[in-house]
């Protein structure tokens, strides 16, 4: 794909910087583990990535995923560890997806959710928060309905990320808005920094991306299956 502007470019990088300081002096005023700082780190540049459209996104996930799992089974959020192992397997299925999702195994080209699509991941995330909510009350899981509708709406935002519809950077700013002051009530400071610099990063993704698919051939919705809008950086 083309270039990012350069202003977009010098945000990004300027809070991928930022997470990174902060991740270091966490470890150093021992309010951080270094198994947590570098999940943080790795989590701020597969955004980056995922903002440029670019599929090493997909692999960044895999290392993030791994090291998140840890983190959040030792802060009792079972949810958000075992969603992390669910992000493994889409990650790989997303990397596969991007480069041959599309028409003749074409690469994906970012599009909008068709109505029949959009109520279904709905219905699941809806669905997937009850049983969940449940489910870790049941366990004795901390922030139980909380940690349950994070997960479940990452999911979808998942599914949504891995056929590069628009709609994937809706449901991260709402996963963001909820995590921030949920991580710091779990005492994970620097997580919830780093979800708070999502939040920036995934309005910044929302603009990228609604911008690429209104300049995508004239179509106002632009099938999944599509050759994919330049080639991911």
């Amino acid at each position: 794909m083309k270039s990012a502007p350069f202003r977009q470019t010098a945000v990004l990088a300027s809070l991928t910087v930022a997470v990174s300081i902060l991740a270091v002096a966490g470890v150093r005023l021992g309010v951080s583990s270094p198994l947590e700082a570098a999940s943080v780190v790795t989590g701020a540049v597969c955004v980056w990535m995922a903002v440029r459209e670019s599929v090493w996104n997909f692999p960044l996930t895999l290392i993030n995923a791994s090291l998140f799992s840890v983190v959040f089974f030792g802060a009792k959020l079972y949810a958000d560890s075992g969603l992390q192992v669910v992000y493994f397997v889409l990650g790989i299925v997303g990397w596969y997806l991007w480069l041959h999702g599309g028409e003749h195994k074409t690469p994906l080209r970012i599009s909008r959710v068709r109505p029949r699509e959009g109520i279904a991941v709905a219905a699941a995330g809806v669905t997937l928060t009850m049983v969940l909510w449940v489910t870790l009350r049941h366990v004795g899981g901390s922030a139980s309905f909380f940690d349950a509708l994070t997960t479940s709406i990452s999911l979808c935002a998942q599914w949504m990320l891995n056929r590069k519809h628009v709609e994937n950077w809706y449901a991260w700013i709402v996963v963001d808005i909820i995590s921030v002051p949920l991580y710091a009530y779990k005492e994970l400071y620097l997580t919830a920094a780093l979800y708070a610099v999502f939040l920036v990063m995934a309005t910044m993704g929302l603009l990228h991306w609604r911008a690429t698919w209104r300049s995508q051939d004239g179509d106002p919705v632009a099938p999944a299956g599509g050759a994919l809008h330049g080639v991911p950086a």
